[in-house]
């Protein structure tokens, strides 16, 4: 009886500690919840850079989380040519903030889809 009393007592100890901080919790605590993933960010980078350029982005050769939000390198589909493999495609720098919306891009790379990138001296 009394380890059924010490168990009862124990459990509504607890239940009164996590209601306890639960209520002491400041809205900042949620702060990374309200956060989009990374799979989130990375549509949203896709889908606001075809829409602001009009051409197909294609994939995401580079993402990282920044300082100030999300930098990534998304290669896109500028001029369909046949055969396919001469069709021009670009590598832009995407910049996003923490929500994952555009603030900025820029082409830095441009190349036909079947050339690969010249090799740099020193094994690189």
């Amino acid at each position: 009886m009394s380890n059924t009393r010490n168990t009862q007592e124990s459990q509504s100890s607890q239940k009164s500690q996590d209601s306890q901080s639960s209520q002491t919790r400041k809205p900042s605590d949620n702060a990374a919840d309200d956060r989009p993933s990374p799979m989130e960010v990375l549509r949203q980078a896709r889908g606001q850079l075809e829409e602001l350029t009009g051409m197909t982005a294609e994939s995401v050769s580079s993402f990282e989380q920044t300082e100030h939000g999300w930098a990534l390198e998304v290669e896109v589909l500028e001029l369909e040519r046949v055969p396919d493999t001469m069709s021009l495609m670009a590598s832009y720098q995407v910049e996003l903030d923490g929500n994952g919306q555009l603030t900025g891009y820029r082409r830095v790379r441009r190349y036909e889809r079947g050339r690969s990138d010249p090799r740099r001296s020193g094994g690189r």
